[in-house]
């Protein structure tokens, strides 16, 4: 798997001119895959990495379990963790927005706050099939069809060509 990573970020130019990747951290196997594989590369590429990790409060004790799981898990490997932690339900809510886009918006924030050059989010070629599916039905134009970019502004995605299969 991590030969089919690397070929992604090469064919995508995903660590062109880029020395600090912010990596979201969820703490569930697709992400954790993600900065197992950056870590294992980072030097090749010359990036250094921070992990970021943010409790949205919307599962409990199992969302606290997840962040001390990535805080022991970064602690371990020396990665500089970020964690932060935000209500999702109660800020949707004063917004007027619903909790996943209210969580999406925060997410990309709290990224941004890393203060590096791009963001590394775990998207797969499985997120990716679903992504097409539901633009699909939904009645999208194209460009909705054509599903997650493997890079978009400063956010890459150097999961997009594995499925779950491959990540399990």
């Amino acid at each position: 798997m991590i030969c089919k990573v690397i070929s992604t970020i090469e064919k995508h130019g995903m660590f062109d001119g880029v020395k600090s990747v912010a990596v979201g951290l969820s703490g569930g196997a697709d992400s954790m895959s993600l900065i197992d594989i950056l870590s294992r590369v980072k030097g090749e590429y010359d990036i250094t990495l921070k992990a970021v990790h943010i409790n949205h409060n919307i599962r409990g004790a199992e969302a606290q379990r997840d962040a001390d799981f990535v805080k022991k898990y970064c602690e371990i490997k020396g990665i500089e963790l970020l964690l932060f932690n935000v209500d999702v339900p109660v800020l949707s809510k004063q917004l007027g927005l619903s909790e996943e886009e209210c969580g999406r918006r925060i997410r990309y924030e709290c990224f941004e706050k890393a203060g590096c050059d791009v963001i590394a989010t775990a998207h797969t070629a499985s997120d990716n099939a679903e992504t097409m599916i539901y633009n699909l039905c939904r009645g999208s134009a194209i460009s909705g069809i054509a599903g997650i970019p493997p890079v978009r502004d400063n956010i890459i995605r150097p999961l997009i060509d594995c499925t779950r299969n491959d990540i399990i």
